[in-house]
C-alpha cells in the first residue's frame, strides 16, 4: 500500500506544471554546469571500453601464438632415443638422441626458453609439467620442484594433470630426503581430480613415505583401506603387494576402515 501511494503522489506532483517545470529547469541547469565533466566521463568510459577490447584481443591473440609456439617447443619430445647407433636423420629432420639424458637436456632447454618468452601465458603454465619431469630425470630436483610448483599454483584446479604435478613434486621432495614435504605433496594428489591411471596413487605414495618414516602400522592401515576401496586399480594391486611385504616383516595387517569397492556385474 505504501508503495502504491508513493507512486500516486509522484504522478500527482508531475501533473502540476510548475513542479514539472521546476524539476526540468533544475535538471537543465545541472547539465549545463556539468557538461564538460559529463563529456569527459563519457569519453573515459568509451576509451576504457576500447582499451578493454584491445587488451582482450591481444590477450587472445597472444595465447594463440603461445599455444602454437608450445607445440613447436614440444616437438623435441617426439624425437626418439637410439643408444649405441649413430643414425643419420632424413633430410630436414632432427637426428635421434643418443641417450635419454641428452633428450632431457634438450627438453629443458626448449621449454625453459619457451616459458621465458611467453611468461604469464596459459601455455607457459602447461609447459611447466613436462619441464618438471625432465628436470627430475636429470636429477635437478630443485628445478623440478620449481616447475611443478608453478603448475600447481597457476594451472586449472580441475585439470586431471594436476595430480601428476603433485606426484612429481612428491617424488622430487622424496629424492631430496624431505619426507614430510613429500607426504604433503602426495596428500595433495588425493584432493584433486585424478586421471584413471593415477586413481588411488596418492594414498599408495603416502603409505610408502610412512614406511620410510618408520610408521609401518599407520602405513598398513592406509594400504588396507586402499586395497578395499580400489580393488581393481593399479594402486589397489600395488597396495596388496606392499601389504604382503609388511606382513612378512611382522606388521599386523589391520581391518579396512573404508567400505570395499563395489563389485561390477559379470554381464
Amino acid at each position: 500500500m505504501a508503495e502504491k501511494s508513493e507512486k500516486k503522489m509522484t504522478k500527482q506532483e508531475l501533473r502540476a506544471p510548475d513542479a514539472f517545470q521546476l524539476y526540468g529547469a533544475e535538471a537543465s541547469d545541472w547539465l549545463m554546469k556539468r557538461r564538460q565533466i559529463i563529456g569527459t566521463a563519457v569519453a573515459v568510459l568509451l576509451i576504457g571500453g576500447l582499451i578493454a577490447a584491445i587488451v582482450n584481443y591481444f590477450s587472445t591473440r597472444s595465447e594463440m601464438q603461445a599455444s602454437k609456439a608450445l607445440g613447436q617447443s614440444l616437438a623435441v619430445l617426439e624425437r626418439p632415443v637410439v643408444e649405441g647407433l649413430d643414425l643419420q636423420a632424413p633430410a630436414g629432420e632432427e637426428p635421434p638422441f643418443k641417450s635419454q639424458q641428452e633428450k632431457d637436456q634438450a627438453i629443458v632447454k626448449s621449454l625453459s626458453d619457451f616459458r621465458a618468452q611467453h611468461k604469464g601465458s596459459d601455455a607457459a603454465v602447461t609447459a611447466a609439467l613436462p619441464l618438471g619431469k625432465a628436470e627430475y630425470r636429470l636429477g635437478n630436483h630443485d628445478g623440478a620442484l620449481a616447475a611443478f610448483g608453478d603448475f600447481i599454483k597457476d594451472g586449472p584446479k580441475n585439470d586431471p594433470l594436476m595430480a601428476a604435478a603433485y606426484e612429481g613434486q612428491g617424488y622430487a621432495y622424496e629424492a631430496k630426503g624431505q619426507l614430510d614435504q613429500a607426504l604433503e605433496a602426495f596428500k595433495g594428489m588425493t584432493k584433486v581430480d585424478s586421471a584413471d591411471y593415477l586413481q588411488g596413487m596418492g594414498l599408495y605414495h603416502q603409505a610408502r613415505i610412512l614406511v620410510q618414516q618408520g610408521k609401518k602400522d599407520e602405513a598398513a592401515q592406509v594400504l588396507a583401506d586402499l586395497k578395499s576401496s580400489q580393488t581393481n586399480t593399479a594402486a589397489g594391486r600395488l597396495a596388496t603387494e606392499r601389504l604382503a611385504v609388511l606382513a612378512a616383516q611382522g606388521v599386523k595387517v589391520p581391518e579396512p576402515k573404508t567400505p570395499p569397492a563395489a563389485k561390477q556385474d559379470a554381464g
